[in-house]
């Protein structure tokens, strides 16, 4: 997968995220964790455009590393809501659950071979 394929991915991640708030009901509960996923769901996506500019391999790694972050704190959410059935779609949780986690594995190998590539 290119860096553009990622790029793309991540963004339609972030609009599902959007969806899935849009569709949470008006209660101080869902309020709370709707403004969490925003946050942690959308900076995937605008965090990954920052590591693409990074300084040094260092500074692309920690970048990676803050995506990395913020993809487990969306899934913990995800479950969050999901178990608290917070979200009238079920199925756009479960897709985001199953997307987030590919992210996740997708990011941990990126980091893990840039790591490598710093030693080497």
């Amino acid at each position: 997968m290119n860096k553009f394929d990622l790029e793309e991915r991540l963004i339609n991640f972030l609009v599902l995220i959007i969806e899935i708030t849009k569709e949470m009901p008006n209660n101080y509960a869902a309020n709370h964790l709707a403004k969490q996923l925003l946050r942690s769901g959308t900076s995937v996506s605008l965090n990954y455009g920052e590591a693409q500019s990074g300084e040094s391999r260092k500074d692309f790694v920690h970048k990676m590393k803050i995506v990395l972050k913020e993809l487990r704190e969306t899934f913990i959410c995800l479950k969050i809501i999901e178990r608290t059935r917070l979200n009238k779609s079920q199925s756009k949780i479960e897709k985001a659950k199953k997307e987030n986690n590919e992210l996740i594995s997708i990011f941990v190998k990126s980091i893990t071979t840039a790591q490598t590539n710093m030693k080497g």
